[in-house]
């Protein structure tokens, strides 16, 4: 999409270009370094009856230009006048400029939603860059519970906001099949095949996983094998079970991932780094030679870690990478007395792995038990990378699943936790995707199954989709009341300068704010700010709908005035538009009818 469509569907990125070009212009401030302009925000003022637009410019860059920051803003507001856009321009407080927009810039902004459709609010801030995105990458052990299922639709509902902000975004799954967690999965498969031939090998062992889901895998083990396995040593039977189980856990998390409209574009084997799968090399053994090589390596010993467990620590001499060159609290190893890999290394290969197919940016959304691997993984991601790639981590809190106020009990097919699939069969992709994004990625979630069912406004899910459900209903009935049909081209000519209820100016508003809103969560990885904007652009379209039933005026259709009826169905349509639009950032359906 051209730059000049984006501005002029965006009122703050227009804002921002003058701004931009009167500082430019200014003798002031043209020869400020660009990573001084990059500080100048505009955003909406807090007090609305301060206007439409705010900027910091004279605020941030005052020092740099040698005046303070009053004397300099009133030298961007005469330049701004310059380009007679604005209604007014003022200067506040210590510096801030607010402007004023005159009505038909709000105006120009419904067309420009009635014309772009599902194209607006996207933007081209991230220019095509390539950003690789992995999350859930849970252990292919088991379903997957709640707390996965943050993770999958933060992760997912992330890169469909950094792509409809312009990234070039791929989605990734990381198959931690090489650990010893597999064997311990392929010993708990083997003892439900040995229940499979009819067997006694009574209760599960400790340390093996208990739950009923490895039922169905004994079964296929029984079925392939026969009873050959029994006469097997455990070096033998088990890397056949555990490949075979592994499949079967893979095809449970792509089924439940596939329930919750959650999806990947590359799934990723950490066996295929360490040489495990046919005809690959082993890529860990050469990541780790290649810091030998560059002398990020070294012999030493570590001190115990401090008050939390490290499965990596032995009190040894050993292969120690230098992560405290790259900003680490304490150099690392590779590798095990045993001669295997730590998982760090593996780690460390997987991400120089994503390097070299193109990905400069990574992010990783891991769980909040992860938050003390974060410094070490981003150390050698910089060191693999010779500097020039980048990993952030988001960490998802934890999520206290509820009903009606009370903690909900443990699964039975898992043996000790909910399962994902069980809350999805239970209420729905919809509600889980909405209210896993209800609350900031760091902050803990209370998930009530009670909550998310109620048809009420203290169920945002509901409250959204019934926004749009309500637009809906407002065209069907437009379809049989008015006469002639109503037609697009019509709405987009239509006089809207009618819009004048404080109500409808309000909604309007709120409308023009979504470019700016979706740029601003995805530079900042927020995509619940999408949630918060949706229930508030839904309350306002309520609060509006509800008016309408006492002021006959302010209906939506009315056959004795067909003007005014254009005006409004052109805002109930950008309504729908930006309500739709929105939700499908999130992966949640926009009804035409609540069932």
């Amino acid at each position: 999409m051209a730059v000049s469509l984006v501005f002029r569907m965006n009122l703050f990125s227009s804002f921002a270009a003058d701004v931009q070009a009167a500082l430019r212009a200014l003798p002031l401030t043209s020869g400020l370094p660009a990573e001084a302009l990059a500080r100048v925000t505009v955003e909406p003022p807090r007090d609305a009856s301060h206007g439409d637009l705010s900027t910091n410019a004279a605020m941030v860059l005052a020092k740099e230009a040698r005046t303070n920051p009053r004397a300099l803003a009133a030298e961007i507001v005469a330049a701004l006048e310059k380009t007679g856009r604005y209604v007014k321009l003022d200067v506040a407080g210590p510096g801030f400029i607010n402007a004023t927009l005159p009505p038909s810039d709000y105006h120009e902004v419904l067309r420009a939603v009635l014309k772009a459709g599902v194209a607006f609010g996207r933007s081209d801030l991230g220019r095509g860059r390539k950003i690789n995105v992995e999350y859930v990458s849970a252990n292919p052990t088991g379903p997957m519970h709640i707390g996965h299922g943050r993770g999958a639709v933060y992760g997912d509902a992330l890169a469909t906001l950094l792509s409809v902000a312009g990234y070039n975004v791929t989605r990734e799954y990381y198959i931690n099949d090489a650990g010893a967690q597999v064997d311990v999965l392929a010993r708990s498969a083997f003892h439900r095949y040995r229940e499979a031939l009819g067997r006694d090998p009574g209760p599960v062992g400790e340390g093996l996983y208990p739950g009923d889901y490895l039922v169905p895998v004994g079964k296929k083990l029984a079925e392939d094998f026969g009873e050959t396995l029994e006469s097997l040593p455990e070096s033998e039977w088990l890397p056949k079970v555990r490949a075979i189980a592994i499949d079967a856990m893979m095809d449970m998390i792509r089924d439940d991932l596939a329930a919750l409209n959650v999806k990947h574009d590359v799934f990723f084997s950490e066996a295929s780094l360490q040489g495990k799968n046919a005809g690959e090399g082993d890529r860990v053994a050469a990541t780790i030679q290649d810091f030998r090589d560059r002398g990020l390596i070294y012999q030493g010993r570590l001190p115990p870690p401090k008050g939390q467990k490290d499965e990596d620590w032995e009190d040894r001499e050993q292969a120690l990478f230098r992560a405290t060159d790259f900003g680490d609290d304490v150099d690392r190893p590779l590798m095990k007395s045993d001669g295997s890999y730590t998982y760090f290394a593996s780690d460390i290969a997987y991400h120089a792995n994503k390097f070299s197919r193109g990905f400069a940016e990574m992010i990783d959304v891991w769980g909040a038990d992860h938050g003390g691997y974060v410094k070490r993984m981003q150390a050698a991601t910089r060191a693999a990378t010779g500097g020039k790639g980048s990993l952030e981590v988001r960490l998802c809190q934890l999520v206290k699943l509820m009903r009606n106020g009370e903690p909900v009990k443990m699964s039975k097919r898992a043996g000790d936790f909910i399962t994902l699939r069980d809350v999805i069969d239970e209420v729905g992709r919809d509600a889980i995707r909405f209210m896993m994004l209800d609350r900031k990625n760091d902050q803990e979630l209370e998930f009530d199954l009670a909550r998310v069912l109620e048809q009420s406004k203290d169920n945002p899910v509901f409250y959204v989709q019934y926004a749009h459900a309500r637009t809906a209903s407002v065209f069907r009935q437009a379809e049989t009341l008015v006469i002639p049909p109503v037609t697009d081209a019509e709405m987009v000519m239509a006089d809207l300068a009618i819009l004048n209820d404080e109500l409808q100016a309000a909604l309007i508003r709120l409308i023009a704010q979504y470019p700016r809103l979706v740029e601003q969560a995805a530079l900042s990885r927020e995509p619940h700010r999408i949630v918060f904007f949706l229930y508030d652009l839904a309350s306002a379209f309520h609060g509006l709908w509800n008016k309408g039933k006492e002021l006959p005026d302010l209906r939506f259709i009315n056959n004795d005035d067909r003007k005014g009826t254009l005006a409004k169905l052109a805002l109930v349509k950008a309504t729908r538009t930006v309500l739709a639009n929105g939700l499908a950032i999130l992966g949640v359906s926009a009804p035409d009818e609540m069932r």
